[in-house]
């Protein structure tokens, strides 16, 4: 899944450049990826109910060979992983598209060190909003 992150119009009307965290193609190596059955077997719940923490942004997905795909990463202790919704939140606010958002979370940031999930797994859910706010400007 190659992204194509050049100049696009900003819900502001306004044109900005292409993120320059792009770090290239998030492959299938870089995640075990849960479908929305998976995802209904290891959380105990509907296919109604994962749409719903995907709709919230309690969960990220990206569409892989047509099928709806979340990374394993993206979970704890068979939950949603907590500090994940308000990142994803920032990111759809500050104008990054599913499959952008997705390419971020899981490439390594230099300012972090690490991908931006791991660091959320780390604990370090303000360093990483930090990062993420700063990319808006």
């Amino acid at each position: 899944m190659l992204l194509q992150l050049t100049r696009r119009k900003h819900a502001t009307g306004t044109t900005r450049p292409a993120r320059s965290w792009h770090a290239g193609v998030v492959t299938a190596d870089s995640s075990r990826w849960l479908t929305v059955p998976d995802l209904v077997e290891l959380l105990g719940v509907s296919p109604g109910r994962i749409h719903r923490l995907l709709e919230d942004h309690s969960l990220l997905a990206v569409r892989r060979d047509q099928v709806l795909m979340v990374p394993e990463e993206f979970l704890r202790d068979g939950e949603p992983l907590h500090e994940l919704r308000g990142t994803l939140i920032l990111l759809a606010d500050n104008g990054f598209s599913d499959d952008e958002a997705m390419e971020w979370m899981l490439s390594p940031d230099d300012m972090l060190g690490t991908s931006p999930i791991q660091a959320l797994r780390q604990g370090r859910k303000a360093e990483v909003r930090r990062v993420a706010q700063a990319m808006a400007f």
